[in-house]
């Protein structure tokens, strides 16, 4: 845009000083090239604003924070570790660990002032019938069913919920 296109605008915006608003008048009453912009402006300007802005719709906002949300709800959580679950798992191996040590030292014959050279002589095994292992190997298996019956749920869950998301 020239010096010439600037000046018009601010005539026809009407923000000029009373000085430059003589100087503009006079120049587009003299000049015919200067006339023929200055109404080519005006015409433009006039168009401009009888034309109707372009509204968005009523639901643009709600659609963009949307948008926004569900692409945030997507982003995994990296650093996100429930304290409960490892509290637990230390709970369950401090627990294991004493019963073995129960037991190991329940086995031991106290007997003795000094301890032998041949300690295992002294160890007696725990007495553990055929009917009490055949239980504890099938509590055992039950366990390990369970567990992996839930893992497996949970797996399937996980994997319906982000289809899901990457479906919306």
């Amino acid at each position: 845009m020239n010096d010439i296109e600037e000046k018009l605008w601010r005539y026809i915006d009407g923000l000029c000083t009373p000085a430059e608003y003589e100087e503009i008048a006079t120049l587009i009453e003299q000049d015919a090239a200067v006339n023929a912009k200055y109404r080519e402006l005006l015409g433009l300007n006039i168009t401009l604003a009888a034309m109707e802005l372009d509204e968005p719709p009523m639901a643009f906002t709600y659609n963009v924070m949307e948008t926004i949300r569900t692409e945030n709800a997507m982003v995994p959580l990296k650093a996100a570790v429930n304290k409960r679950i490892i509290r637990g798992i230390s709970i369950f191996f401090v627990v294991t660990l004493t019963a073995l040590l129960i037991l190991v030292f329940s086995s031991i014959k106290w007997s003795g002032i000094s301890l032998p050279a041949n300690l295992t002589a002294h160890l007696k095994p725990t007495a553990i019938n055929a009917g009490e292992t055949k239980m504890i190997v099938q509590a055992f298996i039950f366990f390990d069913v369970m567990l992996g019956l839930y893992l497996f749920d949970a797996w399937l869950r996980k994997k319906k919920a982000s289809n899901q998301s990457k479906m919306a």
